[in-house]
């Protein structure tokens, strides 16, 4: 199996890495620094569990440097830079090969051969001209949903958080355990990461939703953590309150969550202090990954007649937040103030 990891940066790299430790024939695609990095020194993983003493020799590359056809294509971009990226990636695949798309937050391919009313619907934010539906073979895609808290600490280097909760879930669009869901899933788990391969993906994509679409937003403008959100009184009311709106529109969509928002709420107190990606962007001056982690599900209630006013009034923020980002091309470091 040829494999490529198209945007390797704290998970793709993480997922590389691990690939390439294990002798798999995988690649890694990245710009900049962390190409550089990885070509040069080598891929450095950090963690309690996950770490690796030695630096792990990759095989990388930029982006048009690629070697395809691939058997399996894993995009490791943020949601909003399918669509710019999409006819590359289409044509690093095989005849026959499958591509994954795990970012977090709703997805594109959603309502793709969903057995719903609502199946072949498209979501305006994440694919407002349909760029996406009209390049990818819709059997040749699998979905997915991460599980692995990671950081890039520097260029080559990711640092990464072990918890019992760490996995890769995929699953095939229909919800068939197919047999190449299960070679897939058989490689990246002999390589070192569990992984779920499961007829329910998108019960698994709602289940991390509640945490996303509120976290995430609510933090960048805050600049706090999930840990840092729940132990607030004021700002846990508030998460209470857009949590309960995703609980609605999953439920819109025949979907029941499989945790509650106590049960989420209560968890943010026990939670490791790890910026969000969306925290960490902010920092580093990225644009915001707000269209599936908070629009999507927006989209969403406004298809189902679903109200979601918390969760429109805190993207609205984080928009102005993300608008300030990629147009004065600026970033929002943390400063420490002398006491």
């Amino acid at each position: 199996m040829r494999i490529v990891i198209y945007g390797a940066g704290a998970v793709g790299g993480y997922l590389g890495g691990i690939l390439a430790a294990a002798g798999r024939d995988v690649t890694l695609v990245a710009r900049g620094a962390q190409h550089d990095a990885m070509a040069g020194r080598g891929l450095i993983l950090e963690g309690p569990k996950s770490g690796r003493p030695e630096p792990i020799r990759v095989k990388v590359c930029r982006p048009g440097e690629e070697k395809p056809p691939y058997d399996l294509v894993f995009v490791g971009l943020k949601s909003h830079q399918i669509a710019e990226n999409a006819r590359h990636l289409a044509g690093l695949m095989a005849k026959d090969g499958a591509i994954v798309f795990a970012q977090n937050g709703i997805n594109w391919w959603y309502f793709e051969k969903l057995d719903s009313p609502f199946k072949g619907a498209s979501l305006p934010s994440l694919d407002p001209e349909g760029t996406i539906k009209r390049t990818f073979p819709i059997d040749a895609v699998l979905g997915g949903v991460i599980n692995k808290p990671a950081e890039i600490v520097e260029p080559g280097r990711i640092r990464l958080v072990d918890q019992p909760t760490d996995r890769l879930v995929l699953g095939e669009l229909d919800d068939r355990v197919s047999p190449r869901l299960k070679e897939i899933a058989a490689v990246i788990e002999a390589a070192g990461w569990p992984v779920l391969a499961t007829d329910k993906v998108r019960q698994f994509k709602w289940r991390k939703q509640l945490s996303n679409a509120v976290l995430n937003p609510f933090g960048a403008v805050t600049q706090s953590s999930g840990r840092q959100i729940g132990e607030f009184e004021p700002a846990r009311r508030a998460a209470r309150a857009m949590m309960e709106e995703v609980v609605a529109v999953a439920a819109s969509v025949g979907e029941k969550i499989e945790t509650t928002v106590d049960e989420m709420l209560d968890g943010l107190t026990k939670r490791l202090e790890i910026p969000s990606s969306t925290l960490q962007d902010v920092r580093t001056g990225r644009a915001l990954e707000l269209d599936a982690l908070t629009y999507g599900v927006i989209d969403i209630g406004r298809l189902t007649k679903v109200p979601t006013p918390y969760l429109e009034v805190v993207a609205a923020l984080a928009g102005t937040l993300n608008r300030r980002i990629v147009e004065d091309g600026v970033a929002f470091p943390p400063t420490a103030v002398k006491k």
